[in-house]
């Protein structure tokens, strides 16, 4: 696999441990909002999508006011339990400081709100590594390519030129569809052989495997 200028991450699941953190919070703020609890893999499998899409596909029938109330009810469980933040996954610092001095570019494509981003991204110190980011509540949710296409315009770089890494099929599904290589992460949340179904080149086990 030839190098490429960009290496675009996802960021819950691929760079940062926090997927049982989110299940977490998404279960609770169901509580909080009067909905029926689901099972841990059925929360699970939404991160990645924007959080009003993922209530969409995790609550179907209920209403915008009651999706807002739970969106907002998610976030502040969110806040109270990320007090210590979730913490990055074996390889990423190392990863992200070498792929930065060969002179790659890094941005980050996520589900995450803008404010979550910042913040957590702030707390980890890691800002200073990404030349631009995307997130769901300011462009189109995964599996729609716009995020990608908005970082490709931004940065001046053509989709041949980069790299999607990511650990859930929405990931490689957005990759797919905008025409990019991607590598998938075995270990955030969907199973390898989800991920195999949108075309990877391949599956790693650490992020540091990119550096190989």
């Amino acid at each position: 696999m030839s190098r490429p200028r960009l290496y675009v991450f996802d960021w819950d699941g691929t760079l940062i441990d926090s997927v049982p953190r989110i299940v977490q919070c998404l279960r609770l703020a169901a509580v909080d909002a009067g909905l029926p609890l689901l099972g841990d893999a059925e929360y699970g499998d939404v991160i990645g999508l924007g959080l009003l899409q993922a209530i969409a596909t995790l609550y179907p029938s209920i209403d915008e006011t009651l999706a807002l109330a739970y969106r907002d009810r998610y976030a502040e469980r969110f806040i109270e339990a990320d007090v210590e933040p979730s913490g990055l996954f074996d390889g990423v610092l190392q990863t992200l400081e070498t792929l930065k001095a060969e002179g790659h570019l890094l941005a980050v494509a996520t589900g995450k709100s803008r404010r979550g981003l910042d913040r957590v991204m702030g707390r980890h110190g890691l800002q200073g590594f990404f030349h631009a980011t995307r997130c769901a509540d300011e462009t189109a949710s995964k599996p729609d390519p716009l995020m990608l296409h908005q970082l490709f315009e931004e940065l001046r770089v053509a989709p041949g030129e980069a790299l999607m890494v990511g650990d859930s099929e929405f990931d490689l599904a957005m990759a797919a569809r905008a025409g990019v290589r991607s590598v998938g992460v075995s270990y955030g949340v969907h199973a390898p052989e989800r991920l195999r179904r949108h075309g990877p080149e391949r599956i790693i086990a650490s992020i540091s495997e990119l550096l190989a």
